[in-house]
């Protein structure tokens, strides 16, 4: 799939542009949502969905950006040199359609992953080219019907003489059907354990018929994403050619974890523009964009301002811990497995419930069968199907709760506060090296910054005085986890874990949460963000947060609430996102 000879010029353009200017490009490429035309606005976009094909025009219009570039690493010719830089990238995106986020390049990236991890030169420069000439990769990790259990896929691969034999089936592989590589985690063995297996890089078009099919699914979703899902495939003592082993026999385990670390991070992150999306379309509908305040006028009025206040701060708590999570892969490697299980398993706690809060603000024009509600429910099925597979909170939980007993004992209460660059949206940082993820953590600074941010809280005036208290019930409850974690019996591996474990890998994730959101406010100081500097929003959002818990006895001030809804008003009418970055949208409505 070639590209043209302009959109090399749009690669070679934006080499060495900065990623702010970079999403800049793609969020005018792809225009204004509601324009009648629009390849990439919301009718067009509907219109694949219900013929459940790729949206042609769409994925053109990404081409004209060079899109593939972002998935490669500069030293291979490409964009990509940073998690943080690709996710404003995707963000323009993922606003519009998650499953165009996915099927045009995500999914690819998180294939391309583990070869940047684990693969050779010539296995890194031949998928590099791939990407850059427009490509797309696909990788199958696991059978959804073992659980997301990596170990107990359906794929193994054999050694003949002096070859590689791949046998099983994959009923699911994304973008199968128009790629030109494919990674495959495969069992080498009869064992269950993480030796048993081995990741392959191959050409699927170099495959032979005989041996490799692409099958259709036996069940098929009800809407836009199965036109990338709907593919699978079948192989049958199927020859793998010489050098496709990615990395080591048998290390295929730390490969996928690592790489998870990454995908985790990535599409916690790109979840937040549905919902910001969503919270715009939803201040024109309750019309509060006019008129309203959260502690005046009647109360429908009054509902409508707190709800969105409410969603607003959802979601700053969410970006908080997603940007964080997305920064450590870059600063805190060793403990970025955490940080993005942590984020990522917090989705569906927290964004579906915000999403379902602002429905009530539509009545019942959330049925409705055109128009605002026709976009939000498909918003709602993008959020679960960024919810899917080995990302699930199940298994983010799973990666946490082996490590619940270390972080108890060698890192909460003592280790040093994480480091400030680690909160400040788009600011610089060292080179990205793949190498360094772990996969395991050796320990864990994020919740230190609560211990750091309480020592420093003024304690003046009503909204300052709640924000101390909260983050000292966030301490208290730290505090809490270790002891209930240090009083639990060990987990054996290998065997199931008591449901207090996962209860207390949530809480551990809401606290993180926490001290993510303190963490952000705390480095605005100063900065050019006002809103972001001002103590209401990490009040209310500890408040939410405390909810979550169970602590819900502290009374949150109502200014707290009239700010918060006073920015939603302001960046509606400025036309900005409603993330930590606040860039300016494309055709947005007044």
């Amino acid at each position: 799939m070639p590209r043209s000879h302009a959109t090399h010029r749009a690669v070679s353009g934006a080499r060495h542009a900065p990623a702010r200017s970079r999403a800049d490009l793609v969020e005018a490429l792809l225009g204004d949502p509601t324009a009648p035309g629009n390849p990439a606005g919301h009718p067009a976009l509907l219109a694949a969905d219900r013929a459940g094909v790729v949206p042609a025009e769409a994925e053109a219009l990404l081409d004209q950006a060079g899109m593939g570039a972002e998935f490669v690493p500069r030293e291979l010719g490409g964009r990509f040199d940073s998690p943080e830089a690709l996710v404003r990238v995707l963000r323009p995106v993922f606003r519009r359609d998650a499953a165009l986020g996915m099927g045009y390049g995500l999914s690819s990236f998180l294939a391309a992953s583990g070869v940047w991890l684990s693969g050779s030169a010539e296995q890194r420069s031949w998928l590099g080219r791939l990407l850059l000439d427009g490509s797309r990769v696909s990788v199958a990790h696991h059978e959804t019907a073992h659980t997301n259990d990596v170990l107990r896929g359906s794929l193994s691969v054999g050694r003949g003489v002096g070859d590689l034999f791949v046998t099983g089936n994959k009923p699911v592989v994304d973008n199968l059907r128009r790629a030109d590589g494919l990674v495959l985690f495969c069992r080498t063995g009869e064992r269950q354990d993480d030796a048993a297996q081995s990741a392959l890089l191959l050409d699927p078009r170099r495959l032979p018929a005989d041996r490799y099919r692409v099958t259709a699914p036996s069940t098929v979703g009800p809407s836009g994403p199965r036109a990338y899902f709907h593919a699978g495939a079948r192989f049958d003592a199927c020859p793998a050619p010489p050098g496709a082993l990615l990395g080591p026999p048998g290390g295929g385990m730390a490969t996928a974890l690592r790489s998870w670390h990454i995908s985790r991070a990535l599409t916690a992150s790109l979840a937040v523009p549905t919902v910001d999306a969503s919270l715009h379309a939803t201040v024109l509908a309750g019309g509060t964009h006019r008129a309203g305040d959260v502690g005046t006028t009647r109360p429908e009025q009054r509902y409508v301002a707190s709800t969105l206040a409410g969603a607003f701060v959802d979601l700053l708590v969410y970006d908080s811990l997603a940007l964080v999570a997305t920064r450590a892969l870059q600063l805190a490697p060793t403990e970025a497995g955490i940080h993005s299980a942590a984020v990522k398993s917090l989705l569906p706690r927290i964004l579906p419930r915000t999403m379902y809060d602002m429905a009530t603000i539509l009545g019942a024009g959330f049925h409705a069968v055109d128009g605002t509600a026709v976009v939000f429910r498909k918003r709602l099925g993008d959020l679960s199907l960024l919810s899917l597979g080995h990302a699930d909170t199940a298994a983010c939980q799973a990666t946490i709760i082996p490590q619940l007993k270390r972080l108890a004992r060698d890192s909460w209460f003592t280790r040093d506060e994480a480091p400030a660059e680690l909160f400040v949206p788009g600011a610089r940082m060292p080179p990205f090296h793949f190498g360094e993820l772990a996969v395991a953590s050796g320990g864990e600074s994020l919740s230190a910054t609560l211990l750091a941010v309480a020592v420093a809280l003024p304690g003046r005036g009503p909204v300052p005085r709640t924000l101390r208290t909260l983050t000292d019930r966030m301490i208290v409850e730290l505090s809490a986890l270790r002891d209930g974690v240090l009083g639990l019996p060990s987990s054996v591996p290998g065997e199931p874990v008591g449901a207090r474990w996962f209860a207390l890998a949530e809480r551990y994730a809401l606290v993180l949460a926490a001290a993510a959101v303190l963490g952000v406010w705390r480095q605005q100081h100063g900065g050019d963000d006002a809103f972001l500097a001002d103590p209401a929003w990490p009040t209310a959002a500890l408040h939410r947060i405390g909810r979550l818990l169970g602590v819900g006895d502290v009374e949150l001030p109502r200014e707290c609430s009239s700010r918060v809804h006073q920015e939603v008003l302001a960046r509606f009418a400025d036309g900005r996102h409603y993330d930590l970055y606040g860039a300016r949208l494309t055709g947005h409505p007044r």
